[in-house]
Protein backbone atom coordinates (compact mmCIF):
# COMPACT_ATOMS: atom_id res chain seq x y z
CA UNK A 1 0.00 0.00 0.00
CA UNK A 2 1.47 3.80 -0.92
CA UNK A 3 1.33 6.17 1.32
CA UNK A 4 -1.78 8.19 1.73
CA UNK A 5 -2.28 11.87 2.45
CA UNK A 6 -4.96 14.34 3.69
CA UNK A 7 -4.96 17.68 5.27
CA UNK A 8 -7.62 18.63 8.35
CA UNK A 9 -7.60 22.01 9.40
CA UNK A 10 -9.68 23.35 12.53
CA UNK A 11 -9.18 27.28 13.37
CA UNK A 12 -5.65 28.61 12.84
CA UNK A 13 -4.19 24.56 13.21
CA UNK A 14 -3.04 22.69 10.61
CA UNK A 15 -2.69 18.89 10.43
CA UNK A 16 -0.84 17.20 7.28
CA UNK A 17 -1.56 13.37 7.66
CA UNK A 18 0.51 10.64 6.02
CA UNK A 19 -1.14 7.26 6.51
CA UNK A 20 0.30 4.00 5.62
CA UNK A 21 -0.42 0.06 6.48
CA UNK A 22 1.40 -1.20 9.70
CA UNK A 23 0.54 -1.57 12.98
CA UNK A 24 -1.27 1.77 14.32
CA UNK A 25 1.96 3.65 15.71
CA UNK A 26 0.92 7.30 15.68
CA UNK A 27 3.27 10.05 15.49
CA UNK A 28 2.93 13.65 15.74
CA UNK A 29 5.55 16.27 14.81
CA UNK A 30 8.02 13.19 15.67
CA UNK A 31 6.25 12.64 19.64
CA UNK A 32 4.40 9.93 20.21
CA UNK A 33 0.42 10.12 20.50
CA UNK A 34 0.37 9.74 24.39
CA UNK A 35 3.38 12.41 24.62
CA UNK A 36 2.41 14.66 22.11
CA UNK A 37 -1.78 14.91 23.52
CA UNK A 38 -0.92 13.60 27.50
CA UNK A 39 -5.06 14.42 27.68
CA UNK A 40 -6.69 11.15 27.50
CA UNK A 41 -9.95 13.20 26.22
CA UNK A 42 -7.97 14.72 23.11
CA UNK A 43 -6.24 11.00 22.85
CA UNK A 44 -9.59 9.83 22.46
CA UNK A 45 -10.41 12.33 19.89
CA UNK A 46 -7.56 11.88 17.54
CA UNK A 47 -8.53 7.82 17.49
CA UNK A 48 -12.56 8.43 17.13
CA UNK A 49 -12.44 8.09 13.32
CA UNK A 50 -10.09 5.04 13.41
CA UNK A 51 -12.84 3.26 16.32
CA UNK A 52 -15.75 3.90 13.93
CA UNK A 53 -14.29 2.42 10.96
CA UNK A 54 -12.56 -0.71 13.25
CA UNK A 55 -8.99 0.33 11.98
CA UNK A 56 -7.76 0.72 14.79
CA UNK A 57 -4.09 -0.95 14.73
CA UNK A 58 -4.23 -1.63 10.88
CA UNK A 59 -2.79 1.70 10.07
CA UNK A 60 0.13 3.84 11.13
CA UNK A 61 0.36 7.72 10.86
CA UNK A 62 2.67 10.28 10.50
CA UNK A 63 1.34 13.65 11.00
CA UNK A 64 2.84 17.20 11.11
CA UNK A 65 0.68 19.63 13.00
CA UNK A 66 1.65 23.38 13.61
CA UNK A 67 -0.95 26.47 14.61
CA UNK A 68 -3.42 26.73 17.08
CA UNK A 69 -4.02 25.45 20.37
CA UNK A 70 -4.21 21.53 21.66
CA UNK A 71 -8.17 21.24 20.99
CA UNK A 72 -8.03 23.08 17.61
CA UNK A 73 -5.20 20.89 16.43
CA UNK A 74 -6.90 17.38 17.76
CA UNK A 75 -9.90 17.88 15.66
CA UNK A 76 -8.32 19.19 12.94
CA UNK A 77 -5.98 16.02 13.63
CA UNK A 78 -9.18 14.21 13.40
CA UNK A 79 -10.69 15.45 10.27
CA UNK A 80 -7.34 14.68 8.13
CA UNK A 81 -7.07 11.16 9.30
CA UNK A 82 -11.19 10.98 8.20
CA UNK A 83 -10.23 12.26 4.60
CA UNK A 84 -7.21 10.06 4.78
CA UNK A 85 -9.53 7.01 5.61
CA UNK A 86 -11.83 7.55 3.34
CA UNK A 87 -9.26 7.78 0.65
CA UNK A 88 -8.36 4.24 1.05
CA UNK A 89 -11.83 2.67 0.76
CA UNK A 90 -14.45 5.60 0.13
CA UNK A 91 -17.32 3.58 -0.14
CA UNK A 92 -17.13 1.60 2.57
CA UNK A 93 -15.87 3.82 5.29
CA UNK A 94 -17.49 7.32 3.68
CA UNK A 95 -21.30 6.57 4.73
CA UNK A 96 -20.04 5.82 8.72
CA UNK A 97 -17.82 8.70 8.66
CA UNK A 98 -19.91 11.20 7.32
CA UNK A 99 -23.17 10.11 9.82
CA UNK A 100 -20.40 10.50 12.75
CA UNK A 101 -19.86 14.04 11.54
CA UNK A 102 -16.05 13.56 11.29
CA UNK A 103 -15.54 14.59 7.47
CA UNK A 104 -17.21 18.09 7.79
CA UNK A 105 -14.76 20.97 8.47
CA UNK A 106 -15.73 23.18 11.46
CA UNK A 107 -15.78 26.92 10.13
CA UNK A 108 -16.24 28.50 13.00
CA UNK A 109 -13.45 31.37 14.17
CA UNK A 110 -12.51 33.79 16.33
CA UNK A 111 -14.86 36.68 15.90
CA UNK A 112 -12.78 40.02 15.02
CA UNK A 113 -12.31 43.09 17.35
CA UNK A 114 -14.28 46.07 16.12
CA UNK A 115 -13.06 49.49 16.55
CA UNK A 116 -14.59 51.69 19.47
CA UNK A 117 -14.90 48.28 21.55
CA UNK A 118 -13.00 46.22 23.62
CA UNK A 119 -13.41 42.83 22.11
CA UNK A 120 -15.67 41.61 19.23
CA UNK A 121 -18.84 42.11 21.13
CA UNK A 122 -18.24 43.56 24.06
CA UNK A 123 -19.14 47.28 25.05
CA UNK A 124 -17.45 49.35 27.50
CA UNK A 125 -19.75 49.81 30.63
CA UNK A 126 -22.95 52.34 29.96
CA UNK A 127 -23.14 55.31 32.33
CA UNK A 128 -26.29 57.43 32.33
CA UNK A 129 -24.94 60.18 33.73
Amino acid sequence: MEVINALGRRKAAIARVYLTAGTGVITINGRPLDSYFPSQLLQYVVKQPLMVTDNEGKYDLKVNLNGGGITGQAEALRLGIARAICKIDAETFRSTLKSNGFLTRDPRRVERKKPGRPGARKRFQFSKR
